[in-house]
């Protein structure tokens, strides 16, 4: 059956912005049915319009115990996060999943690269759940395995792979995890990014940095003081990733040309606009963001960062957030009987589309099977990649 997702109304927290044509289609409430994809249940989904869907919820968690364990990222709707037992960012679930050994079914409301992340760190004996099959990541999706290693062979014909150390974000699929922990590389977050590339440079004397452009860039150039001449970015479409023999010799970081299609749509108007609109506001952006508006931002950091900054802020304080619209909705909602304004950076809706697959009928479906005994959607990976992955992840995790 084609399962298209159906989006809720937004909370009543006003945060200024409209959605577009294209927003209401990624967000289920319009249909192209030669464009959607959709993903095949064994067995009807919810109605998205059943009164009982939180009831039903409720009853088939009851039903499970101890023996299911609910993630939920920061960016999902509320109707999930209402029903998840730890929210995060990617790397903390995957590290409170595989603190809670008890549970039987680990449930990632998120996208598949986390999923497959938390399989990684989880013993055999757990079983990892994407409630939607469809809910999958552009950036991570821009870096395939082939793709990386045809650019490794490119680096070797260029003479300089032996100097070079793969650093890869978080947000990545298992393989490019392996090939990481294959080539002596580390897995990085949002938030220890700089540290990651600290140790890579005491390896080696390059960086391959994967797969998203923007945090690698805004890293060596803001955080390490690198210049961004000392930056080059390889196109997987281009013969050579796009680069001459030279350029990959003289480069410090060679950044993947992958991105955030949620971060990378905010740009320096936005920063400009808001800042006309709303005098003494505060500009705080995430560091997928483009580097001229990471530039143009106040604060920068991560989803945790974010919230540690909100909630340290005083009363009375103004903040536009560069992130995406689920989480600063949630923040708005939250922060406001503290008499903190907080609005989003840009004026149209930014949600991540395949977040938003992860829906209640999803997540009710999922917990319903599980209840009668019926495993689905279940994400496993094979054992050879989740050595090496593991390896990249544990480097990830010795860093000071």
């Amino acid at each position: 059956m084609r399962v298209v997702t159906t989006a809720q109304p937004l909370d009543t927290q006003p945060l200024d912005v409209q959605p577009t044509p294209l927003a209401l289609l990624l967000l289920g409430r319009e249909a192209d049915p030669k464009s959607e994809r959709g993903v095949e249940c064994p067995g009807d989904l919810p109605s998205p319009s059943d009164p009982n869907l939180v009831a039903r919820a409720r009853a088939a968690k009851e039903k499970l115990g101890d023996k299911v364990f609910i993630l939920g990222h920061h960016y999902q709707r509320d109707e999930v996060i209402e029903f998840a037992d730890v929210t995060g960012d990617s790397f903390k679930l995957a590290k409170d999943a595989a603190a809670k050994p008890e549970a039987e079914y680990i449930v990632f409301c998120g996208v598949h690269f986390m999923a497959e992340s938390a399989d990684i760190l989880t013993s055999d004996d757990q079983k990892v759940v994407l409630p939607d099959l469809a809910a999958g990541c552009s950036m991570a999706d821009m870096a395939t395995a082939e793709q990386v290693a045809e650019c490794w062979d490119v680096l070797t014909e260029a003479g300089v792979a032996g100097s070079t150390v793969p650093v890869s974000y978080m947000n990545s699929s298992a393989d490019i995890k392996a090939f990481t922990g294959k080539h002596g590389g580390t897995i990085c977050t949002s938030s220890n990014a700089k540290k990651a590339l600290e140790w890579a440079f005491e390896q080696g004397e390059k960086i391959l940095f994967l797969p998203d452009q923007h945090l690698g860039r805004n890293t060596a150039v803001r955080d390490m003081g690198m210049s961004l001449d000392d930056c080059v970015l390889y196109n997987p479409h281009k013969p050579n990733g796009g680069l001459t023999v030279e350029q990959l010799r003289n480069a410090k970081m060679i950044l993947w040309r992958g991105h955030c299609s949620v971060h990378g749509r905010f740009s320096v108007d936005s920063v400009n606009d808001v800042r006309a609109r709303i005098p003494g506001v505060n500009v705080l952006v995430h560091p997928e963001c483009k580097h001229e508006v990471v530039a143009a931002a106040d604060y920068v950091g991560s989803t945790e960062y974010i919230i540690k900054a909100l909630e340290a802020a005083p009363a009375g304080s103004k903040w536009a957030i560069g992130t995406e619209l689920n989480l600063v909705r949630r923040l708005a909602n939250r922060f406001a009987a503290e008499d903190k304004e907080v609005v989003f950076l840009d004026k149209t809706v930014c949600f991540c589309s395949t977040m938003n697959r992860i829906d209640l009928p999803h997540l009710v479906w999922t917990l319903e099977s599980l209840a009668e005994g019926n495993l689905v959607n279940q994400i496993r990976v094979d054992k050879e990649t989740e050595s090496f992955a593991k390896l990249a992840l544990e480097r990830m995790l010795a860093l000071p």
